[in-house]
């Protein structure tokens, strides 16, 4: 629980539990007050002081559903009722009533203009009654009409508290909304994450599960004619074929994890494992988020297509930094020898594609000017 939730907490139960246990306990000892002791008018302030019950209590209800017009009435009803009755019964708890009355005008009614009208209005009925008392019994002690103006004042601090209130409403409610935020752009970010990892293993066991599907048709194809030595080759190659699979999916695993990649170093060391020729043109510098870890993977897909459609083939790879933009470019030459046709579906090409669009870039291959083949991904670097 918040800072706010917990004085929003606080309020509630000062306004349904505290607040009106002391109001109640007011108008106990104001009616005995009322009834023992002696008051002018006693018809008339029996009437004002049953009213007063009635509004003091129900002061306490929340008024969201009750129209503006029915507050303003509700409001100016109890000021007048507590105004009056204030020089009727001075020596009880009678005048505290009155400042209640501005008090409440003040945190029930929207409107500051006609909460300040309802307090002038229970401030001038006072002195009105105040007078009054005073002119039909001179020798009574009776509050002098300047003071009984004073029973106004209250509806500031009924402004200030609805402030205070709303405030700290608004305060909780933007941070609940905050929290359902963050909360969705964790859900979010957890649905793009699944995806990526989604896309790079089906990239990764693509690959290799190819590489040994061919192999392994190659060998039954071989050991059907009876070329047993050969039929051995290729079930040898279909098992280096997974147990390179193997690492590359740790390899993969590795970098989702980690998901921050020493990008020329990391294609160094790719290149220099597979005897691939390799260079850096440009200032490298800092790359955003999924950039690297975008290259490296189409680095890959780039030469184990080059080795898997033109094997013997002479490749390379080029890093290119610019202000704005990295470059990548993997070339490789013509095969020197046939190689059994791919069915996997060509979707190695289509996820390089989707990654490079996520990030504002493109990819693109073709066949190479001098022969061979081309791929050719470019990214901002901001990502």
């Amino acid at each position: 629980m918040t800072g706010n939730a917990t004085v929003l907490r606080r309020e509630w139960v000062a306004d349904r539990l505290i607040r009106p246990a002391l109001i109640t306990a007011a108008i106990v000892v104001t009616g005995v007050g009322i009834f023992t002791q002696h008051v002018h008018a006693r018809p008339l302030t029996t009437v004002l002081f049953v009213l007063v019950t009635l509004f003091a209590p129900a002061s306490f209800l929340p008024w969201d559903r009750i129209p503006e017009r029915a507050r303003l009435l509700f409001a100016s009803g109890y000021a007048v009722s507590a105004a009056v009755l204030l020089p009727l019964a001075p020596k009880t708890f009678a005048p505290m009533f009155a400042y209640l009355a501005a008090a409440v005008a003040g945190i029930k009614l929207a409107s500051r203009t006609l909460a300040v009208a309802v307090a002038v209005l229970d401030a001038v009925c006072c002195a009105v009654a105040v007078a009054v008392v005073g002119a039909v019994t001179p020798d009574t002690d009776v509050w002098p009409w300047w003071l009984a103006l004073s029973v106004g004042l209250p509806v500031l601090l009924g402004i200030a508290r609805r402030d205070r209130r709303d405030a700290l409403f608004n305060a909780e409610r933007a941070a609940a909304e905050a929290r359902r935020a963050a909360a969705s752009e964790s859900r979010e970010a957890a649905l793009l994450e699944r995806t990526r990892i989604a896309r790079e293993l089906h990239d990764v066991l693509g690959h290799s599960l190819t590489g040994i599907a061919l192999q392994l048709d190659l060998a039954d194809a071989l050991g059907t004619k009876g070329r047993d030595a050969e039929a051995g080759d290729a079930v040898r190659r279909a098992r280096s074929l997974a147990v390179d699979g193997i690492g590359r999916m740790r390899q993969a695993v590795h970098e989702l994890r980690e998901d921050a990649l020493p990008l020329e170093k990391t294609l160094a060391a790719m290149c220099a494992s597979e005897t691939v020729s390799f260079e850096v043109d440009g200032t490298a510098g800092p790359l955003g988020g999924g950039v690297a870890h975008t290259l490296v993977r189409a680095a890959q897909e780039a030469l184990t297509n080059a080795a898997k459609y033109a094997p013997g083939a002479a490749r390379a790879v080029r890093l290119g930094f610019s202000p704005e933009t990295v470059t990548l470019v993997v070339t490789n030459g013509p095969a020197e020898r046939p190689q059994t046709a791919d069915s996997g579906g060509g979707m190695g090409l289509v996820g390089m594609r989707e990654r490079a669009g996520a990030l504002g870039g493109s990819a693109q291959a073709g066949p190479a000017p001098g022969g061979g083949w081309r791929v050719e991904v470019r990214l901002p670097r901001t990502g």
